[in-house]
């Protein structure tokens, strides 16, 4: 952060009430930070404490609780996992779940996720942010299958409220998506045969792919996603997290 910031050793120096010397021997692990040091450099540098302490990857009850806390309210809630700051925000709670969710309930719960923030978060920083980690087609599957979600729970709620937020999320999402999807995923050379992401976790066999692959749903077709998870699933997380079912 000091050096991100061009400072130098003696201003940070100055700023905790340590020599210069004494800095350069924390900066390489020689010497330890006092708890007041630490608080200095969180409060000014506006940083929270597990800045300098990596978090582990989250866990599927730390991403449920975080699901539910966005706006999948049909999830339970365990009242024994410790929040992670990781899941802080919506944004990173679709990340974190559409990476490494454990279940397809929680990956389809990004749906009133989605309705729940739309106009909220930043969704072009959102597919930066899986296109870094090669996995974009992932998150133009799971829009998709929210905005036809959406389509048909319109078509069916009595709410007058409840339809308005449909309509009004399927109108935010939709004007970021339509660039997007005309031409989902990387161009590739039409001879070699299509790569899919699997994101099934018991699809662990050659044999079991191609068996999900030949009932692969359209939307999950066009962004190469081989999943049994379908669009009435995303469905059923916006009924349950609205109180439709």
């Amino acid at each position: 952060m000091r050096k991100e910031r061009r400072w130098t050793q003696q201003r940070l120096a100055d700023l905790l009430g340590i020599t210069q010397g004494h800095l350069s021997q924390l900066e390489r692990g020689k010497r330890e930070l006092s708890a007041r040091q630490l608080l200095t450099i969180l409060n000014h540098f506006n940083v929270p404490i597990d800045y300098f302490s990596p978090e582990p990857p989250p866990t599927g009850s730390q991403i449920q609780n975080a699901l539910a806390r966005h706006g999948a309210g049909h999830l339970a809630e365990s009242a024994d996992i410790f929040p992670t700051e990781r899941l802080k925000r919506a944004t990173d709670t679709i990340r974190e779940t559409l990476v490494s969710a454990d279940s397809s309930r929680q990956i389809a719960a990004v749906a009133p996720v989605l309705v729940n923030h739309a106009g909220q978060f930043n969704l072009t920083r959102l597919r930066n942010e899986f296109a870094a980690l090669g996995l974009e087609n992932r998150l133009g599957w799971a829009i998709d299958c929210t905005l036809e979600a959406i389509r048909l729970q319109s078509e069916q709620v009595l709410q007058r409220e409840l339809r308005l937020k449909y309509r009004r999320a399927a109108l935010i999402i939709e004007s970021f998506f339509a660039p997007w999807r005309i031409s989902p995923g990387p161009t590739t050379d039409p001879r070699d045969p299509p790569q899919y992401d699997v994101l099934d976790p018991e699809i662990t066999s050659r044999e079991t792919l191609d068996q999900v692959i030949k009932n692969l749903s359209p939307i999950a077709q066009k962004w190469k996603i081989a999943t049994g998870i379908e669009v009435d699933d995303f469905g059923r997380a916006l009924r349950g997290a609205y109180g439709t079912d």
